[in-house]
């Protein structure tokens, strides 16, 4: 009988041992994306605009921590597309990010379905077309990350949730704009400021209860103030990263950036204005929503709140008032504080200087005197499929040479689990935004003038929150840390998307010598084929 008996509580334990691992498993959310075009009038002029599913702004995401996306995409457009994840760290996955450098763009009247996780990550974060200049005509949404049910946030569960997706906007066609850029020339300005889509909207909420205000920042170019008028907002969380909660009158978002905030309605019943209006501009664009307090008999009035214009000290000192929660968990249960990152040596310094450059009597944009140039084949198809010739690793330098401005398809290298530290020193008038896929970084420091070995001195070493995009001021530097855990080919770029699509931009190579599913995925097997890789594939 105890012969029988042990085989079968085997049995029994590896049937339990098997079912949970397969109840381990994280959750798999589909969905399936058509591309359209479509006319809107956001400005109060029909343009063409594109939809997502019908949708302009598209669909929001809201998913939870490491839950599996498996997103179908069709391209009803006459032109090849792609969408960017932004934010999104596709750990040990570069395939999924769908940029040009590790992605073939979507043929018209095709698709192409991305598989990936928001691996170990909270927040709020957005989506946009990386191909052309489609991010002009709309295709970008809302991506919102939950916390996993057992891992608690630092605050109270607000009543609602609302996404604001902010940005400067154009009533040209986008088509236009490009060919406008490819004759060599600027973007003019902005001919207004939408939120979702719209020159304004209303949110809606009850006395006393207190709501999540997600805004990004999805413009092309223009950073803006935010502010609500009579309220205060408590920041809880950066791109990912959960804060000190401050309390603020108003917060600037800059390209590509996103932040959460807490706003209690704690005000008589009445309707309130909700404004965001552009910084460091000549002329200043606004957008006027509305709070809306359910039990409001009153609709808004008085002046418009003003917001701060031209300051960029205000905005510097600002920008330092953003720390870590070091007693607080963010996606995982350990401590944010828990990783130290002041006590690690880098070690490498990249210094990167950009500026606006002539090459071949066209407007450019460089990175240490080097414009970026797409090539045919992705540089990432490339680096797998060993096609030689794609792009050079020797053509942007560490750090700023004085050389001539020059096109070429720029790849700089690094190894797996090096520090750097990375300068980028803006020695413009305009304020600059620059955004690192494949990660988040701690932003350690912001000063005015030269960078140099003394500025170490006013780094924040102990709680710089991380975050995906960083500002940098007119004539000044911003230095972040990114601790380089994530194997793949990852876009360095400016979130201006006129200076990126002109040349303000390079790739990262993160390199492990030996090839292991342990720090980098295969290659997708719907992954798509084109330039130099069509015959290597076949």
């Amino acid at each position: 009988m105890k012969k029988t008996i042990l085989p079968l509580l085997l049995i029994f334990i590896f049937g339990t041992l098997c079912l949970s691992v397969v109840k381990a498993e994280d959750p798999y959310k589909y969905y399936t994306w058509t591309v359209t075009y479509g006319t809107a009038s956001p400005l109060g002029v029909p343009q063409q605009v594109i939809l997502i599913n019908g949708q302009f702004p598209g669909p929001k995401l809201d998913v939870v921590t490491n839950d599996n996306i498996v997103l179908n995409l069709f391209n009803k457009l006459d032109q090849p597309f792609l969408l960017t994840w932004n934010g999104i760290k596709q750990r040990k996955n570069s395939w999924q990010d769908g940029v040009l450098g590790t992605n073939c763009p979507i043929p018209p009247n095709s698709n192409f379905t991305y598989k990936f996780q928001p691996k170990d990550q909270i927040g709020g974060y957005t989506y946009f077309p990386s191909t052309a200049m489609h991010k002009a005509a709309g295709g970008f949404g809302a991506i919102n990350v939950y916390a996993r049910p057992r891992i608690p946030v630092p605050y109270a569960i607000p009543a609602g949730d609302f996404n604001l997706l902010i940005g400067d906007w154009y009533k040209a066609n986008h088509k236009g704009l490009q060919q406008y850029l490819d004759s060599g020339r600027s973007l003019t300005f902005p001919d207004g400021i939408l939120v979702n889509g719209q020159t304004g909207t209303t949110f809606s909420g009850d006395q006393g209860k207190t709501y999540m205000f997600r805004v990004s920042n999805v413009g092309l170019s223009t950073s803006f103030n935010f502010r609500i008028q009579g309220h205060k907002m408590k920041l809880v969380e950066v791109e990912g990263s959960n804060v000190v909660q401050n309390i603020y009158d108003s917060l600037d978002v800059h390209v590509g950036q996103s932040i959460s905030v807490l706003v209690t309605l704690d005000q008589p019943a009445k309707d309130y204005y909700i404004v965001a209006s552009t910084r460091f501009t000549n002329k200043v664009l606004t957008t006027v929503s509305t709070l809306h307090y359910t039990n409001s008999k009153t609709p808004v009035s008085g002046p418009i709140p003003a917001g701060p214009t031209y300051q960029v000290h205000w905005s510097i000192q600002q920008a330092r008032t953003y720390r870590w929660n070091l007693t607080s968990n963010a996606a995982r249960p350990n401590l944010q504080g828990s990783f130290h990152y002041g006590t690690i040596k880098p070690t490498r310094t990249i210094i990167l200087s950009n500026a606006a450059s002539v090459i071949n009597g066209k407007k450019r944009y460089t990175v240490n005197g080097v414009s970026y140039i797409n090539a045919d084949t992705p540089l990432k198809l490339a680096d797998y499929l060993k096609i030689p010739g794609v792009y050079s690793t020797d053509t942007i330098q560490a750090s700023p040479n004085g050389g001539g401005p020059r096109l070429a398809t720029s790849v700089m290298s690094a190894s797996l689990h090096d520090f750097l530290e990375i300068v980028f020193q803006n020695n413009e008038k305009s304020v600059q935004s620059w955004h690192l896929d494949g990660y988040d970084f701690w932003a350690v420091g912001y000063g005015s003038g030269q960078w140099s070995e003394a500025s170490r001195k006013s780094y924040n070493l102990v709680d710089a929150l991380t975050r995906h995009t960083v500002q940098v001021y007119p004539n000044s530097w911003s230095v972040i840390y990114v601790s380089l855990d994530n194997q793949g080919m990852w876009n360095l770029r400016s979130a201006m998307w006129e200076r990126q699509y002109l040349g303000q931009q390079f790739y990262l190579r993160v390199y492990n010598p030996v090839r292991s599913l342990a720090t980098e995925y295969d290659i997708p097997s719907n992954a798509l084929f084109c330039g130099r890789a069509v015959s290597q594939h076949d």
